[in-house]
């Protein structure tokens, strides 16, 4: 696990200030006034927020927070109400999913989206950006199969990394919960993306596979990219935060390290209730 003296180190004199909003020294991700209501509920209501370059943030928040909607609005999935925000210093408001993609941003779902009656590395291949069978007259020109034959090399190395080589094969509908999140973490490799965003990767993995995927997402930071995680579970967290993000009822109210967030008061407040360590009177329980 991380402890306080590797966060601090791993930031160096970069390390911004534990407050919501805080600026960072370079940011991959600048987002400004992202507001998204359904009805009368606001889900996303965020003022600013900064995802550093090269480091690995969580997205934490109670059921409810409004994490995924954030994630939606930033990737294309959704269209916002109000706000904007950057990538790389490019405006990204307008942009369609197909496009934040070959952009450099790519984002994984809680619930995966593998194509069940596809094999494994036909799943992989269709992860390749701008490939020439795309286009009617790019198709008929030379190169189309060299290009082919290289995503097709390219794909069964990250099966192979991801150890999931053995099931290049089979069908995608086959594979078990975890080998899905696996899976669908290794297409996304396929873009050769700068950001990626993990919307809960580990739920409903087993604890075998959890390992796995903690160590594939340290590499994705060791290698250079950006993560920014939806997670639930503390341990995960802790485990390979650099940073940690808080949402709650759509709105930023914390950052800092795992540590820090741990003994925040109002964070504490958002999970567990402002009055969680006091007894209830009479008069309370009736109200």
């Amino acid at each position: 696990m991380s402890s306080a003296s590797e966060v601090e180190t791993a930031w160096g004199a970069d390390r911004p200030e534990s407050t919501p909003g805080s600026k960072k020294s370079d940011p991959i991700l600048v987002v400004d006034g992202i507001r998204r209501t359904f009805g009368g509920l606001t889900a996303v209501d965020v003022d600013h927020l900064e995802i550093q370059r090269n480091k690995i943030t969580a997205l934490i928040g109670p059921n409810g927070a409004g994490k995924t909607t954030f994630f939606n609005l930033i990737t294309g999935f959704d269209a916002p109400d109000a706000g904007s925000w950057s990538y790389n210093g490019e405006p990204m408001s307008s942009l369609a999913p197909h496009k934040v993609a070959l952009k450099g941003m790519v984002r994984t779902f809680q619930l995966t989206k593998a194509l069940a009656r596809l094999s494994v590395i036909e799943n992989m291949k269709l992860g390749a950006q701008n490939q020439k069978g795309e286009n009617l007259f790019r198709a008929m020109m030379r190169g189309w199969k060299d290009e082919e034959r290289a995503n097709e090399e390219r794909a069964d190395a990250l099966l192979k990394r991801f150890k999931m080589d053995h099931m290049r094969e089979e069908f995608a509908g086959g594979l078990s919960g975890g080998q899905r999140k696996l899976l669908e973490m290794a297409r996304a490799l396929m873009t050769e993306p700068d950001l990626i965003m993990l919307d809960e990767p580990m739920a409903g993995v087993n604890p075998a596979l959890t390992q796995s995927l903690l160590g594939h997402v340290k590499e994705l930071r060791d290698e250079g990219r950006t993560v920014v995680f939806v997670e639930h579970d503390m341990d995960v967290v802790r485990d390979i935060s650099d940073w940690v993000v808080v949402m709650a009822e759509g709105k930023i109210i914390a950052e800092g390290t795992h540590e820090e967030i741990g003994k925040n008061r109002q964070v504490i407040d958002a999970y567990l209730g402002s009055h969680h360590d006091e007894d209830l009177t009479f008069d309370d329980e009736e109200e």
